[in-house]
């Protein structure tokens, strides 16, 4: 026998479907909802009817390319890429060959990707990434989004010269404590990124059983109140080693129903809702937008992921396929840029 919902629960989701701005409090309750309940189910469906009618059912698939595998300074805690970690040295660096990322790149125009994501680790050279940039910009028609270091208004300009069109940086959980970097430094880049007219692109990461739901509903709204072209949830990926294992790693249906709330959270601002990686539960709970992965990833102890954990192109568009979404329709993402460069 069916139940009705929680009274309170009810009139949240249906507040959000309207579009209307949740309030923290909203947001708190919804996180204090547990999984298998009636409400849980109503809060994912509310997600789901959101996207598909804002988006118009389309998958977006957007392809990371990382790079290059050495070992980074920075040494976050999460990341299988670091010094600490130990997984890759200064002795079997690589820096994948121009003619192997332009294969790549093609290949993801070929299976109709949304965007190319190209992440460097944080002693990579700024102007190699301009470089890589500009060469792709003639090779592919796939808007470039950069995933590198905190930048400055004159390195915001130069992406753009480059032909990036966004950039994805979030503030991850744990900012300054299990990583070195200064929370409000990331702060400032996005908002670096949004003066130069560079799309922002987002994801609450990495997240983990120790997070409490302050710090989730806290970069959930830091993702709404920038304008997020894209935001949603990727978990963390303890490889063999990682410091951070001993806390465990949240299950992909957990990951649902975080999606479901940050695309609640989101309202109309978004162009996509992400999460990561790539599985069909967050499909029914507001994600849309999946990332295939080649070359280097903080999660992967491969230094070619797209041969270890990365999930390719095809696979993505199946999974979507198989939820009823089309990877085949035209993207909603970096609509304004693109056209600008159809029609110039």
């Amino acid at each position: 026998m069916s139940r009705e919902i929680n009274r309170e629960v009810a009139d949240i989701l249906d507040k959000a479907a309207d579009m209307v701005y949740l309030s923290r409090e909203d947001a708190l309750t919804l996180m204090g909802i547990p999984l298998h309940t009636a409400e849980c189910y109503a809060l994912m469906e509310t997600a789901n009817r959101m996207s598909r009618e804002r988006f118009g059912g389309k998958g977006e698939n957007h392809y990371h390319i990382g790079l290059n595998v050495e070992p980074c300074p920075l040494d976050c805690q999460f990341c299988s890429l670091t010094y600490k970690a130990g997984i890759f040295t200064a002795e079997n660096k690589i820096e994948f060959p121009l003619d192997q990322v332009i294969a790549w790149a093609k290949e993801a125009e070929q299976y109709g990707a949304d965007g190319l994501n190209l992440m460097t680790t944080g002693n990579y050279s700024f102007q190699k990434l301009l470089d890589v940039g500009r060469i792709l910009s003639e090779e592919v028609a796939v808007p470039l989004v950069a995933n590198t270091r905190d930048i400055n208004h004159r390195e915001g300009e130069a992406l753009l010269e480059a032909g990036f069109v966004a950039a994805y940086h979030a503030v991850r959980l744990g900012e300054g404590v299990v990583t070195p970097l200064n929370r409000e430094k990331r702060i400032q880049t996005i908002k670096v990124l949004r003066d130069v007219g560079l799309s922002w692109a987002n994801c609450v990461e990495p997240v983990g059983p120790e997070h409490t739901a302050e710090e989730l509903v806290d970069l959930m709204f830091l993702a709404r109140d920038h304008g997020a072209a894209y935001s949603g949830v990727m978990r963390r990926i303890n490889f063999p080693g990682s410091p951070m294992e001993p806390y465990g790693m949240i299950s992909e249906l957990e990951m649902a129903r975080l999606v479901a709330i940050s695309r609640l959270i989101m309202a109309d601002v978004p162009d996509a809702h992400c999460t990561h990686e790539p599985h069909a539960a967050s499909l029914l709970a507001g994600a849309n937008l999946f990332f295939p992965e080649v070359g280097s990833s903080p999660r992967d102890g491969q230094a070619d992921t797209g041969k270890g954990r990365g999930t390719g192109i095809e696979i993505c568009q199946q999974i979507q396929r198989e939820m009823e979404l089309d990877p085949d329709l035209p993207s909603n993402c970096y609509r304004v840029k693109i056209n600008l460069s159809v029609n110039s």
